[in-house]
């Protein structure tokens, strides 16, 4: 997968300190790793304004979009911008999911599942470690 913003590991790393990010964020969105239920900055976050990635900046969701869907990570209705995440057949850990990255860095972000209960019908399940939010 080739995307427009490309980094070795170590790049990476430290672009991630720089921003001060979570200890997880490096794992999370360079090798797909994914936090545990309910311990996300973000899990119960209701602040108005948008959520980036943490990678690179590309805004990702609007706070609106934002819902309570009970699994422990932040879960979004819809993507802020359209293209702005990539999706990627996920057949890890025995079963087949639809996983979202970073269309601007590739960064593992989170999956997205079709059982949302608003118009959309999706439930974007997010690592809190992959975002950054901006308050309005």
């Amino acid at each position: 997968m080739t995307t427009p913003i490309e980094k070795t590991d170590a790049e990476w790393k430290a672009l991630l300190a720089e921003k001060g990010a979570e200890p997880a964020a490096f794992e999370v969105t360079r090798h797909a790793a994914t936090e545990r239920p309910f311990t996300g900055k973000y899990e119960a976050h209701w602040d108005d304004g948008t959520y980036h990635c943490i990678c690179c900046g590309a805004k990702l969701f609007e706070s609106g979009t934002k819902f309570d869907a009970g699994c422990g990570w932040p879960s979004f209705s819809e993507e802020a911008v359209p293209g702005a995440i990539r999706n990627i057949v996920d057949r890890s850990h025995g079963m087949v999911r639809t996983e979202n990255v970073c269309a601007n860095c590739g960064a593992h972000l989170g999956h997205v599942f079709p059982d949302g209960p608003t118009e959309t019908g999706l439930r974007y399940c997010m690592n809190s470690a992959s975002l950054d939010f901006k308050k309005k």
